[in-house]
């Protein structure tokens, strides 16, 4: 069986907030000039918002340009941030809750000029889908972009969606079905954080020369119903309060201290709150495993008012990008733009990405439709480097809003949580600092020898507020079909064993939030390295921790992976 071909003005990889409000965007300009314009969404999970995962606060900057009447459209924003409280944790007990006045504002989510929503980013982007699809979009969800499509003279294409039917050793089995190749004038990679061939774009066309090295974080994520309130309770619910913090247990003596990172914890409508763990994948010790970290988390009283006497619904992670501008790469090249989380649009200072990528796609839209649309023959015809689009992001809100907060992470990481917070209080609510501070040290290269570390003693969960990891990964709803090729590729199937085990006792088995990464011992003392691939909640951690490097993510069987109800 061959490949057959469809040709698309532009085609979109991935069905998050960038990607969608880049669809939105062309749609709503083409309808609007009365001309024909064929675009095309290709998304990796089972349906849209399948595999979107996010806090979420979400600023609607964006979205009120993009749609202004949203809320009358039944967009689902419906809680409205009404309180924040950030918390510094002591220990495990105690933590001071920090006055709002010392607060950097970026982290502020109300008050003067301020409406933000405590949300689920994947019921927006559900909803983005269904916006685009009325507007003539064509969405195709579960048909995951395996590969690139580069013209004669190497420009990028279009894409190739990946085949099914591949047993582990890749031959046909009888459900045998080739992919298809989506080629396009100009093709959007919004995969998200660690987009797979975003990274493989950022390396053949060096996006990321003279950039500062990208930073990632880990978060952990669970929706929780809790209790509904009663006369003789404390308010376990209220709708609209919002919580982060810091310190323990990660800067901790229990953690080696070697570690940083932030919780949250959100009350949605309906009794139900979110709880959540970034750790920044920058940290030394190979003995820390940040879904514990997690569990430990919750047991501190800050947060364990809210939770004792509920359910967990659901869990989920997901790397972030968090270098910020500072390492943000060239978006454009022939043929192709990169945007949203798969280039770092996040802002880290707000702890928000949703409105950051949504603006970088309608840019991309604004900028392709003035392309396609253009007199010159050879620029209608695509497949140029878009340099318009550099200026045109330049100039807007975004790219102020990223330089302002180009210090926040590079402080925090260089001088920790007190010093690099004093410095990013001055910096965000005093004068922004003449200088800019650069943290230029690979996440992954961080990895100290498991001699150089202290070892890390984890409770046992409690079955209450604490959890192992495969009841996790069930509330996720992973899937992957039985007997595929395994989509986490060794690039040499020894440095586990001889490099990774010795060295840092194979630190997979630890940064991987949901057990694929297994080292086994038979009855004879030999080691195997097993890797669990069903497990897989594509969060992307493995590709960017290992130490060695050696692990690439790349797309499953189309659909596999986690189904996130609400998250």
């Amino acid at each position: 069986m061959q490949r057959e071909a469809m040709e698309f003005d532009v085609v979109i990889v991935g069905a998050g907030p960038a990607g969608l409000s880049t669809a939105c965007r062309l749609m709503q300009q083409a309808n609007e000039a009365g001309t024909e314009l064929t675009v095309c969404v290709v998304e990796k999970g089972s349906e849209v918002g399948a595999h979107i995962l996010s806090g979420a606060v979400i600023e609607p900057r964006a979205l009120n340009e993009l749609f202004p009447d949203w809320k009358e459209q039944g967009a689902p924003l419906n809680t409205e941030v009404t309180e924040d409280q950030i918390f510094l944790l002591k220990n495990d007990q105690k933590g001071s809750k920090i006055p709002n006045f010392l607060v950097p504002k970026t982290m502020h989510n109300h008050g003067a000029g301020y409406k933000n929503y405590i949300a689920s980013v994947g019921n927006l982007c559900r909803w983005l889908a269904d916006q685009a699809e009325q507007l003539g979009v064509e969405v195709f969800a579960g048909f995951p972009a395996s590969h690139i499509i580069y013209g004669d003279e190497g420009q990028v294409a279009g894409i190739g969606t990946g085949d099914m039917g591949l047993d582990e050793q890749g031959n046909q089995k009888d459900s045998y079905m080739p992919g298809m190749d989506l080629l396009a004038k100009y093709t959007i990679f919004s995969e998200g954080c660690r987009g797979h061939l975003g990274k493989e774009l950022i390396a053949r066309y060096q996006l990321d020369a003279g950039k500062d090295a990208q930073h990632y974080g880990l978060g952990i994520k669970e929706l929780w119903d809790i209790p509904v309130r009663e006369e003789d309770d404390p308010a376990k619910h209220q709708p609209g309060l919002v919580l982060h913090g810091a310190g323990w247990p990660l800067a901790s003596k229990e953690s080696d201290g070697s570690a940083s990172g932030g919780f949250f914890l959100y009350h949605l409508e309906d009794n139900q709150v979110v709880v959540g763990l970034i750790t920044d994948l920058n940290y030394d010790n190979p003995h820390l495993s940040p879904f514990d970290e997690f569990q430990r988390l919750k047991h501190h009283p800050v947060l364990a008012q809210y939770l004792k006497g509920g359910k967990r619904v659901s869990y989920g992670a997901r790397a972030i990008t968090k270098g910020g501008f500072n390492a943000l790469p060239k978006m454009t090249m022939p043929g192709a733009l990169l945007l949203g989380c798969d280039a770092g649009t996040l802002n880290f200072a707000k702890i928000k990405g949703t409105h950051t990528a949504m603006k970088s796609g309608m840019i991309a839209a604004e900028t392709i439709f003035a392309a396609l649309s253009a007199s010159d023959q050879e620029s209608s015809e695509g497949g140029k480097d878009l340099t318009a689009y550099t200026e045109n992001f330049k100039n807007s809100w975004v790219y102020e809003e990223l330089y302002r907060s180009r210090n926040f992470g590079p402080a925090l990481h260089k001088y920790g949580t007190m010093v690099g917070g004093a410095l990013n209080f001055i910096d965000q609510n005093i004068v922004s600092l003449p200088f800019t501070i650069h943290d230029n040290y690979p996440d992954y290269a961080q990895m100290k020898a498991v001699s150089e570390c202290a070892p890390i003693s984890y409770p046992k969960p409690d079955g209450v507020l604490s959890f192992d990891k495969p009841s996790s990964v069930f509330l996720s709803n992973t899937n992957h079909e039985e007997n595929q090729l395994c989509h986490l590729k060794l690039t040499n199937s020894s440095i586990p064993l001889a490099q990774n085990l010795p060295k840092f006792n194979e630190p997979a088995q630890r940064y991987c939030p949901a057990g694929v990464y297994e080292v086994l011992e038979d009855e004879q003392g030999e080691k195997q390295f097993q890797i669990n691939s069903q497990n897989c909640v594509h969060c992307k951690t493995c590709d960017i921790k290992d130490p060695a490097q050696n692990i690439t993510w790349v797309t499953p069987e189309g659909g596999g992976g986690p189904n996130y109800p609400n998250m």
